[in-house]
């Protein structure tokens, strides 16, 4: 006689650690502890154990902020030439998803753009409240820019663009500005914080450059380091943690 055999229930859930770990919050084992020290409550009861399973209507709070359930990701693009910062292209152009295509099956968005001649850092998330706080002009996010111009840039250029260029919507205030290649004076790196649209492009055009080359080296304290051009990673749960936890 056949005894029919009982299958184990599946459990059902995800872990409270993966959970904060997949929020951006800290990797799992850092998570864990998070949880036994009491910061921790699901549904507005304090939970200390790592492996307690979260449903998916549960309310999870660390330190009374929310967390999301839906795992969020972060990319880090080296963005080449050629490619639009946007999601589709009625023009048929290609996107700089189709180089991150393989990085999750999420829906991910550019946090602000690069445009299509320009290259370097980009980056990509589904985790909407970052985005908007990066993006935002009160964020005040840090970017270094390596231009290279179409002829020597002169130091009274560079004293004017120092001092601040005036644009069609204002002056273009930047942080820093220097000769960056130390036997070529067309290469010049640039730090600033504005927003502005097109901005760098536009500084040096209203000083009658022309730039054959505009790279993002940093944004937002993210290099594109061991990052070679047209390849992505993710940000490690420390890159994420210093991004949420920004001024």
């Amino acid at each position: 006689m056949n005894k029919e055999v009982k299958r184990p229930e599946k459990i059902s859930g995800t872990q409270l650690n993966k959970l904060l770990s997949n929020s951006g919050i800290a990797s799992r084992r850092k998570s864990a502890e998070i949880i036994r020290q009491g910061k921790v409550k699901v549904n507005g009861r304090q939970i200390l154990e790592p492996g307690f399973r979260v449903k998916e209507n549960d309310v999870v709070t660390c330190n009374g902020k929310k967390i999301e359930s839906k795992r969020k990701f972060y990319v880090l693009l080296n963005k080449p030439r050629d490619y639009i910062t946007t999601t589709s292209d009625e023009r048929g152009r290609k996107t700089v998803m189709e180089l991150i295509q393989s990085a999750t099956r999420e829906r991910l968005y550019p946090v602000g753009r690069l445009d299509r001649n320009t290259t370097g850092v980009l980056l990509l998330t589904n985790d909407g409240e970052l985005a908007q706080k990066l993006s935002h002009p009160s964020g005040n996010v840090k970017k270094v820019y390596e231009v290279t111009l179409n002829r020597v840039v002169s130091l009274e250029d560079m004293e004017k663009i120092a001092k601040g260029i005036e644009l069609e919507d204002g002056v273009a205030q930047i942080d820093e500005i220097a000769y960056a290649h130390p036997n070529d004076n067309r290469v010049v790196g640039i730090e600033l914080h504005s927003g502005k649209n097109r901005i760098v492009r536009r500084i040096f055009e209203q000083l009658g450059y022309e730039i054959e080359k505009l790279d993002r080296v940093l944004y937002a304290g993210l290099t594109k380091k061991n990052l070679p051009r047209g390849k992505w990673r993710f940000l490690s749960p420390k890159e994420v943690n210093w991004l949420k936890g920004m001024k």
